[in-house]
């Protein structure tokens, strides 16, 4: 029950109330909290009190709320290493995470100047551009364009399609390891597609990693543009050495 003459605002102890359910498990990571309307009648209290207080909670990083599906507990943050040899499944296997990956489009297109000059290339010579979304049990937490050179992978798209992993894909080729030489990581906010790409709201900002991965030779064979969700993914930076 409420105090209303306690001199605390309802929507205060709303946040107090639910804050404790969480420390005490009532509700556990994952689970979906009760609706507005569903809270609202609880506490006897209009929707606008309730939208307060849960605004408070998402600030505080207890809940994350999801257009049109409601508020959840937040769930750890996924620590993201990045090294020598960055492989998206192995660093959600070792969290216990299931890993998914989706292709979304894959396409041979000329290289742009940035492009380009991350493979070695010269500008206008063709690249297959393989866009994902990578997922963390079943929930996309990033959104990925990988670039390759033609020449080194002619056909790239059909054997990618048959494996649906870069790794599988590139020992077809008989590159039977690669390393990342590279990675620049920036924050930004997201467009309209990569807000959707991702399931977030545009005010939300996105982490970004611009990567080259070479072969054993050194030679680039990938430059990687991969978009993470900041509620879910923090970026550790591992030693290369």
């Amino acid at each position: 029950m409420l105090a209303r003459n306690s001199g605390v605002a309802l929507w205060r102890q709303i946040y107090s109330n639910l804050e404790r359910e969480i420390a005490d498990h009532g509700f556990r990571p994952g689970d979906r909290l009760p609706s507005e309307n569903a809270l609202s009648e609880k506490y006897g209290v209009n929707r606008h009190t309730i939208r307060r207080a849960m605004a408070a909670l998402e600030q505080a990083g207890l809940v994350r709320v999801e257009q049109g599906r409601g508020a959840f507990v937040r769930e750890p943050v996924i620590n993201y290493p990045v090294g020598r040899r960055t492989r998206f499944s192995e660093n959600l296997t070792r969290q216990r995470r299931a890993p998914g990956n989706v292709l979304l489009e894959a396409a041979d297109i000329e290289a742009d100047g940035p492009v380009a000059a991350a493979l070695g290339i010269r500008p206008g010579e063709m690249v297959t551009r393989i866009t994902s979304a990578g997922e963390a049990d079943g929930r996309r937490i990033n959104y990925c364009h990988s670039y390759f050179p033609r020449v080194l992978f002619p056909g790239m798209i059909r054997v990618y399609r048959q494996t649906g992993s870069v790794t599988q894909t590139l020992e077809h080729y008989k590159v039977r390891d690669y390393f990342r030489k590279s990675t620049r990581i920036i924050a930004r906010m997201p467009t309209a597609q990569e807000a959707r790409e991702l399931g977030q709201p545009r005010t939300r900002p996105v982490l970004i990693t611009e990567s080259v991965n070479v072969d054993a030779r050194g030679v680039p064979i990938e430059f990687g543009v991969s978009l993470f969700a900041s509620d879910w993914v923090q970026i550790v930076v591992d030693s290369f050495e």
